[in-house]
């Protein structure tokens, strides 16, 4: 019996040691789990991190009004707002931070004169009077009711949202506590000034320590979208008529495009974060960062018809081999080209040159392919062609067209950005292009590329 009970107490004591263990195990686990979590948003984007140190640094600056007795002593108790103003308009890029340091500042200026105002006009016409309360209830409503209508424009949303919000809040806090405090005039005057030094601090440290630009993520996000459309158009010919070697490289890259479908809300914010910011870099006073908003809406036409023309991967394998072997050089030929002159203008924004000399070259052989292509469709000898390839055939033309006013509208930004006007590492190397021509020069391969495109039916 003893032994047993021996045996017993050993089992049980294990399976406490292992439940033990498995609890630990789980808990490091979920640890090690979380920890990866925290790593990603800092590995993704390192200027997350930094702008989190920014973030500290004004705080701690801003804590020197509590510190410091004789700050604090000048503000009378009211250093927190600047806590609070720092807390509110630290923002990721110095556009975001700019935008909401402004909107914050003004609409403090305004609506605290307009609140004592308000109490000042009803106190001197029904001073004591029962109805005073009632009168200025009044005015509250209706300017209260006015500035929350005015949030609903679409052009007061877009930059000025947070300020209308904010005057609001002041114009509230100032006018209705206006009844009963007396000494509020003095109250009012350090508030604002500790919002005003809230907002120096924050734009100082958002401008002087490692500045994170809206104009830059901007520039760099059109980039990036133009050479993922590139990338998806290219491969798109080969899949289709089941040229391409298989690799799942080129199927992730046929996916790539749809990351552009979703940009439209980032642009915009971007756009009105840039147009905040002081110049900076290559970007001067009035750069037209509007003209990216059009460059956008392009890029998105593009990845709609590229979106339809993914659809249509499923249907290959029922259309008759024939018919494909027929215009299969000219779509590859056109969805190659039109790749690679999109993927040269993402490298012209990128490296800031005139697309002109760049994406000229492509586009051009990619439009004489497709007018080749029409021509034959025209001439009536492809009646009762398999439907959905005639339609792929008519994306790819679409394709071509949208290809086409992307690269006007990036000439016409560098235009107005006032880019360089050639770069050598990114025009094409022709072999008989004088190298002091700044305009397009297609050398031999010009001449010969008619003879290359010419589609034979049997």
């Amino acid at each position: 019996m003893a032994s047993s009970e021996l045996i017993e107490d050993t089992i049980n004591n294990v399976t406490f040691w292992q439940c033990l263990v498995n609890v630990f195990s789980k808990i490091i686990a979920k640890v090690v789990s979380v920890m990866l979590q925290l790593k990603k948003p800092g590995e993704d984007d390192p200027r997350r991190l930094i702008h989190s140190f920014k973030v500290a640094l004004s705080i701690t600056l801003v804590s020197a009004f509590y510190y410091v007795k004789p700050l604090y002593d000048a503000f009378d108790s009211n250093p927190m707002w600047i806590i609070i103003t720092v807390i509110l308009v630290s923002e990721f890029s110095v556009g975001a931070t700019l935008a909401k340091c402004f909107n914050r500042g003004l609409a403090t200026v305004l609506a605290s004169p307009l609140g004592l105002g308000c109490y000042h006009l009803v106190n001197s016409i029904m001073g004591g009077h029962i109805v005073e309360p009632l009168l200025l209830g009044t005015l509250i409503f209706i300017i209260v009711a006015g500035v929350t209508y005015m949030r609903f424009l679409s052009q007061v949303k877009a930059r000025y949202d947070y300020g209308f919000l904010v005057f609001i809040l002041t114009f509230c806090m100032v006018s209705v506590p206006s009844y009963r405090d007396e000494d509020l005039l003095d109250t009012v005057k350090k508030r604002v000034i500790t919002i005003f030094a809230g907002v120096l601090i924050s734009v100082s440290v958002c401008i002087f320590v490692y500045p994170i630009w809206g104009g830059d993520d901007l520039h760099k996000l059109v980039s990036k979208n133009l050479h993922k459309l590139g990338d998806s158009i290219e491969g798109f010919g080969d899949e289709y008529f089941g040229t391409s070697d298989g690799e799942e490289s080129n199927k992730s890259k046929l996916q790539a495009y749809k990351s552009v479908l979703n940009s439209k809300q980032i642009e915009e914010s971007l756009v009105n974060f840039a147009r905040w910011e002081p110049c900076h870099g290559p970007f001067r006073y009035g750069h037209p960062w509007k003209q990216y908003l059009k460059i956008g809406s392009l890029l998105r036409q593009c990845a709609y018809l590229i979106d339809s023309l993914i659809g249509f991967l499923d249907y290959t394998s029922k259309t008759p081999s024939e018919t494909k072997r027929k215009v299969e050089e000219a779509c590859i030929q056109i969805s190659k080209e039109t790749g690679k002159s999109l993927k040269e203008l993402s490298v012209s924004i990128q490296k800031k040159i005139s697309p002109s000399y760049a994406a000229n070259p492509s586009i051009e052989k990619s439009k004489i392919v497709a007018m080749n292509l029409k021509s034959i469709l025209k001439s009536g000898l492809w009646e009762g062609t398999n439907i959905p390839l005639m339609i792929v055939i008519y994306l790819l033309f679409d394709v071509v067209s949208c290809t086409e006013k992307l690269a006007e509208s990036i000439h016409e930004l560098s235009i107005q950005g006032k880019f360089k006007k050639k770069d050598n590492k990114v025009a094409p190397n022709y072999p008989n292009c004088p190298p002091h021509l700044d305009e397009p020069c297609h050398g031999d391969q010009e001449k010969n590329i008619g003879v290359h495109h010419v589609i034979t039916i049997n």
